[in-house]
């Protein structure tokens, strides 16, 4: 009786276990599963995940993104480029610098992605870990970021959603074009993120080839997706933190009357 219990127990949890991770994700050129309570949403030219609760919002973030694969898209190029500490000036005229903390090629679903994980390589006081890959004609990039006094509570979620991650190439694509330069509503925004050292950026950044006729994601060929990646994230980041402090400015406003 207590054995048949125990067997109960265990297929209960199992099945549990399953359930909180059964929501899958898919685009066009990428599917992985998110545990109940995230959602992801499509911003501009990017995929953006986070917690549907209020309160983690601005906890943790991942965001994808794809372009049609230039001469800088490259597993080598990748990984040669996260490995060096990114230096850039952020609004307010402020420097940052990340820090790296490993840059390593890892197998996924029998793909081979670049994983790489700075501290503050986007918005000070974030982890951001960064998977890299091509395929066929693409440059994919999904990027994981946590508030560092967060960083230990959501590895493990980071890891499970990773190790479940399938990229592909959909050739005939509909819906939204991935492209990460031009047609974006928030470029203005972005733009006033500047680099300071290069630091592995394509010297030609903003004249790379024009976008060919038949191209279903558009964007520009030439352009390295990651050093586009690093302005897109950041941007997205400082934009939801602002959004927090300004509900919770305008709550405590509402309690004073």
């Amino acid at each position: 009786m207590l054995k048949n219990r125990s067997i109960w127990l265990l297929c209960a949890l199992i099945l549990f276990t399953q359930v909180l991770w059964a929501k899958t994700f898919t685009n066009q050129y990428i599917q992985f599963e998110l545990p109940i309570g995230w959602e992801c949403n499509l911003e501009g030219t990017e995929w953006v995940c986070q917690s549907t609760n209020k309160n983690r919002k601005k906890e943790a973030i991942i965001i994808m993104a794809a372009k049609v694969r230039g001469s800088q898209d490259s597993l080598a190029l990748y990984q040669a480029y996260l490995k060096k500490p990114k230096t850039f000036k952020i609004p307010g005229g402020q420097t940052q610098v990340s820090e790296p903390k490993y840059t390593k090629v890892s197998k996924i679903s029998d793909h081979q992605w670049v994983d790489s994980l700075h501290l503050a390589s986007e918005v000070p006081g974030f982890y951001t870990r960064y998977m890299a890959t091509v395929i066929s004609d693409l440059g994919v990039a999904v990027t994981f970021s946590v508030a560092k006094d967060y960083y230990d509570s959501y590895q493990e979620l980071f890891d499970r959603v990773i190790q479940t991650m399938k990229v592909f190439r959909q050739k005939k694509a509909s819906g939204s074009k991935y492209e990460l330069s031009g047609g974006n509503k928030n470029a203005g925004d972005i733009d006033k993120i500047e680099f300071i050292d290069g630091g592995g950026i394509p010297s030609d950044i903003g004249k790379g080839r024009k976008k060919k006729a038949g191209d279903d994601l558009g964007g520009d060929e030439d352009l390295m997706l990651l050093a586009l990646v690093l302005l897109v994230g950041g941007f997205f980041l400082m934009k939801k933190l602002k959004k927090g402090k300004k509900k919770g400015k305008k709550k405590v406003r509402k309690k004073k009357k």
